[in-house]
């Protein structure tokens, strides 16, 4: 796997980070939450940026946003005690099979 990937992964998964960071800041009204959430909100948009210098723009954006919103939503289930019915998570499984798709389907460098 090459370096864009490898940025792109993590970018995706500093968007799960702030996103959970979004929910624990209350608002933004915890100081350590919210200044931790920002920084890693900046991460996630720095290492997307890397990626999108070599990997088309929808490949990358359609991959961070995917592992963004299924990562979150799968932690949300585990931690959050957010609801696991059959629709949820066939729903989630899509998301993950179109970014699996968006990685094999996307021209070589």
């Amino acid at each position: 796997m090459n370096t864009a990937w490898v940025y792109l992964i993590l970018a995706g998964i500093c968007e799960i980070g702030w996103a959970f960071g979004l929910k624990y800041s209350e608002g933004f009204t915890k100081l350590g939450v919210s200044a931790v959430t920002v920084v890693v909100m900046i991460l996630s948009f720095v290492l997307l940026s890397q990626a999108m210098k070599t990997l088309p723009l929808g490949t990358a954006y359609g991959i961070w946003t995917g592992i963004g919103a299924a990562g979150t939503a799968i932690l949300g289930i585990v931690f959050l005690n957010e609801p696991r019915d059959l629709i949820r998570i066939l729903c989630i499984l899509m998301i993950v099979s179109g970014v699996v798709g968006l990685k094999l389907f996307s021209p070589s460098e």
